[in-house]
């Protein structure tokens, strides 16, 4: 799929790349409103591989299931959250590994309340959160109708230990989110 995307022009045009760390594990935390997103960013970070969450019947679904799994994707029940949901991502970010979280959950364009998953998992770990914005295509109807891909990342911040932190920081997160999609559209009509 990935060089289908380069032919097909939809590759994600990047802004601020330098901002992505080397040599470490850390939280790629981005907003999420299609699955072309998940294989734009993928694009982006290779020869790197992101292990992203993703809800559990994500899985089940025929087809589905497979090619997230070949995309490094790992269940999570978010009805009945075990010890997985923060064990995988730990182990993942000690081995040095980036995972890629959508704090939105469910796609969407809309700006609703962000999860503190991606702030608690990076504090736990001591990793960094490298927070990223998507504008493009959702879909491969999108894709095909040749949609520009446009992703920009932004400056990576840790996260100090304590309740308190995780709210400052989901709620900075969110803030961020914001306005690197205002950036990023700035970018684009300039174009």
């Amino acid at each position: 799929m990935g060089p289908f995307l380069s032919l097909n022009g939809s590759r994600a045009k990047e802004f601020g790349k330098e901002n992505i760390p080397k040599d470490e594990g850390y939280v790629l935390a981005c907003t999420h409103n299609g699955y072309i997103d998940i294989l734009n960013l993928g694009l982006s970070i290779y020869p790197r591989q992101i292990h992203f969450m993703a809800k559990k019947q994500l899985f089940d679904i025929k087809g589905l299931g497979w090619l997230i799994t070949k995309l490094n994707a790992f269940p999570v029940d978010r009805d009945n959250p075990g010890p997985s949901v923060i064990k995988i991502p730990l182990q993942l970010l000690k081995k040095g590994e980036i995972v890629g979280i959508f704090p939105s959950g469910t796609r969407t364009t809309n700006n609703s309340e962000l999860k503190q998953g991606a702030i608690t998992i990076a504090q736990l770990a001591k990793a960094k959160v490298v927070p990223a914005a998507y504008i493009g295509p959702k879909n491969l109807k999108e894709v095909f109708q040749r949609k520009k891909a446009y992703l920009i990342y932004g400056k990576p911040f840790t996260v100090p230990a304590g309740k308190e932190a995780r709210e400052e920081y989901t709620a900075f997160l969110e803030k961020e989110f914001q306005r690197l999609t205002e950036e990023l559209k700035q970018k684009i009509e300039m174009k």
